[in-house]
């Protein structure tokens, strides 16, 4: 399944106006592809990761998501397919203090309705994939930044997304264990077939990812196939 944003413009008011915060952009992300938005801040990369999580509804244009074209969903349909089909990494973990490593993910499998019994053993599975299956029973305060970020990855997988959303990932990490994730976001991408877009502002961190977008003023500038 892919992610597809075809011809899709975004604007908001600006005074008497519209700022443009996405301008005809177009981009196709399938199955099994890590593909990197970069840009300066203010050049739309936030606004694009909020279209196709299905947050904002463009001016113009298509979000498809796993075959679903979602401008044909109302508010409670778009909720449906985040919950079911989309995995979003927020810039912060965001993680609830008083759980443990493993009880974040738990929380997430109940929320969509999973049988009791599949629950921890999946969770327990996601983590051992990210490195923390022995952290498991540790709350956030005793994590480092890196570990917190790789249970907020571990989280987002929990319901099995088709789409990998994931927004500055790095941004409080230093370069070492910056690189260590993005790395371990382009394995997983890879081991569980999603749809991935990492947004980031620093090129340093996407060498060898499958594609990466430039994005300026709104618009896809340049399209680079990874190495």
């Amino acid at each position: 399944m892919t992610l597809l944003l075809d011809d899709v413009t975004l604007t908001y008011p600006d005074g008497d106006g519209r700022l443009t915060a996405l301008d005809s952009v177009r981009l196709e992300v399938p199955a099994g592809c890590l593909a990197a938005v970069v840009g300066p801040s203010g050049s739309g990369k936030s606004s694009l990761l909020a279209v196709a999580a299905t947050l904002v509804t463009p001016d113009r244009g298509r979000v498809i998501v796993a075959g679903t074209d979602t401008g044909t969903l109302d508010r409670a349909g778009k909720a449906a397919l985040r919950r079911e089909r989309i995995g979003i990494v927020f810039q912060q973990p965001n993680l609830l203090p008083s759980l443990s490593a493993v009880e974040q993910l738990q929380v997430m499998a109940h929320l969509s309705g999973v049988r009791p019994k599949a629950v921890r053993a999946r969770a327990m599975g996601l983590l051992d994939a990210v490195g923390l299956a022995d952290l498991a029973a540790r709350r956030p305060h005793q994590l480092s930044g890196g570990q917190r970020q790789r249970v907020n990855i571990a989280r987002a997988l929990m319901n099995e997304p088709s789409v990998l959303l994931v927004d500055e990932p790095t941004s409080a990490l230093d370069h070492e264990r910056g690189a260590a994730v993005v790395e371990l976001l382009a394995s997983l991408t890879r081991e569980r077939r999603t749809a991935t877009v990492l947004v980031t502002h620093d090129r340093a961190h996407v060498a060898g990812v499958e594609m990466t977008v430039q994005v300026h003023d709104g618009r896809v500038t340049e399209r680079t196939a990874g190495v």
